[in-house]
């Protein structure tokens, strides 16, 4: 569930909502592939989402890596990259 003003937790159960936007902002992507494991979402005047992925270079022997994927969509239902970052893996 989103909430007003902020993010959500994560969940690991991504909406049709979600998993629509996800697929729509990212149809046209090439060279890296995303696999979402979980969402948080952040209502403003559309969807902010968070989606915690697993990605992999698309070549052969590529190794998995984690990223945040961040995707608005609109109120019209037009949804759009906003930034990716890979998440640091390294443990202190």
């Amino acid at each position: 569930m989103s909430t007003l003003g902020g993010y959500s937790a994560f969940s690991a159960e991504l909406s049709n909502e979600a998993k629509l936007a996800f697929a729509d902002a990212l149809e046209h992507f090439v060279g890296v592939e995303y696999q979402p494991v979980a969402v948080a979402t952040q209502v403003v005047a559309g969807t902010n989402f968070a989606f915690f992925c697993n990605a992999s270079v698309v070549a052969p022997n590529s190794s998995t890596y984690p990223a945040i994927v961040h995707v608005f969509r609109s109120l019209e239902g037009k949804a759009s990259i906003t930034h990716i970052e890979q998440v640091s893996t390294v443990l202190r």
